[in-house]
This record gives structure tokens, C-alpha cells and sequence, in this order.
């Protein structure tokens, strides 16, 4: 499977994405720095009619590996959280064992986090991957692990899965990984 390498991303990658669920936007740049990667986003939205306005900033590795993230909500909600020595740390309550066996972040607001499994993981078409992530939901800040199915289709088709099993989604991604279109919930501008 070959993306473009994220080498080629020194100059920045901006895209944007609207909500198809109530009205939303998010403007993401994504770029190489001297420690991997960063991604930077700003978004605004409306969602079970509650509006939001939120700004978020995600350090991962070269492979794609998230080292921290943080969310700042306009009104005044924050969370910063960070890896370090397999486990998970908060900036107010220290290390946070429930969440030591995720790798990846799922933040409830973007479809950028979809990219974080789909280029971390070396992948063959017909493959399918059980993920715990560490899942952040836009009305509380209030992480909590939740268990994710990816499946690899074609080089750049994958299915995105609730292990539940209560919601599914084909995402066709770009060169990069991005997500293109996420059925029923967001469309790349």
C-alpha cells in the first residue's frame, strides 16, 4: 500500500471538510516538523443541536504514532493529553491507565482522525484490524476507550467500523490518507 511519504508534507497540506449532519466546517493543515508530524484544525458546528467552536492540535511521529493532542472549545473546555512511556498522561490528573492499551485518538468532530490508523498501520487489501482507541466526544471532553474496526479494501478504500457493530462507513482516502467522503457525516470541499 503506498501513500505519499509524509516527508513530502514539509510544506503543509490544507484541507476542509463540511458536516453533512447540521451545519459544520473544519479547516485542517498538516505538516512535517523536526519531531513528525503536526496537525492543526479549527472547526465550527452544530450537532443534536448543540454548537460548538473548537481549535485542536495533534504531534504524532513520522509513522503516524500520536505523542499528544490538545482541544480548546471557545467556551473555555480544554483537555491536553499526552503519550509517554506506553501510557497516557493529562495535564491535571497524571497518568490515566484506562487508556495505556490505545495508540490512536478518535476525536468525535473530524474525519482526520480516521487518517491517524489508516497510515500508522502497514496494510494488504482483504485485511481487517481491531483498535482500541482513545475516543474524545465533542459535548463533554470526556475520553473513554472505545474499540474500532478498520478494513482494508483497496490501497486507498478502507471501512470503518464501531465494534459494536451499530455503524459502518466506506472512506475512500487521498494520497495522504485523508479521508475524502464519510458517508452521512462528512464531505471533503
Amino acid at each position: 500500500m503506498s501513500f505519499r511519504p509524509a516527508a513530502d508534507l514539509a510544506d503543509g497540506r490544507s484541507v476542509r471538510w463540511r458536516a453533512l449532519e447540521g451545519d459544520g466546517l473544519e479547516h485542517l493543515t498538516l505538516r512535517t516538523d523536526t519531531n513528525g508530524l503536526r496537525a492543526e484544525a479549527a472547526l465550527i458546528g452544530e450537532r443534536d443541536g448543540q454548537r460548538y467552536g473548537a481549535t485542536y492540535r495533534i504531534d504524532c511521529d513520522p509513522d503516524f504514532t500520536v505523542r499528544a493532542f490538545d482541544i480548546a472549545a471557545t467556551d473555555g473546555r480544554k483537555l491536553a493529553m499526552s503519550r509517554r512511556g506506553g501510557g497516557w498522561h493529562d495535564s491535571e490528573r497524571g497518568h490515566l491507565p484506562t487508556f495505556d492499551g490505545c495508540v490512536d485518538i478518535d476525536l468525535s468532530a473530524t474525519p482526520f482522525t480516521n487518517t491517524l490508523p489508516i497510515r500508522r498501520c502497514a496494510w494488504q487489501a482483504g485485511q481487517q484490524r481491531r483498535i482500541a482507541m482513545l475516543f474524545v466526544p465533542f459535548d463533554s471532553f470526556e475520553p473513554f476507550v472505545t474499540e474500532q474496526v478498520y478494513t482494508c479494501f483497496a490501497p486507498r478504500l478502507f471501512r470503518f467500523e464501531t465494534a459494536d457493530g451499530s455503524f459502518s462507513a466506506e472512506l475512500p482516502v487521498d494520497e495522504d490518507g485523508l479521508v475524502i467522503d464519510y458517508p452521512s457525516l462528512f464531505q471533503r470541499l
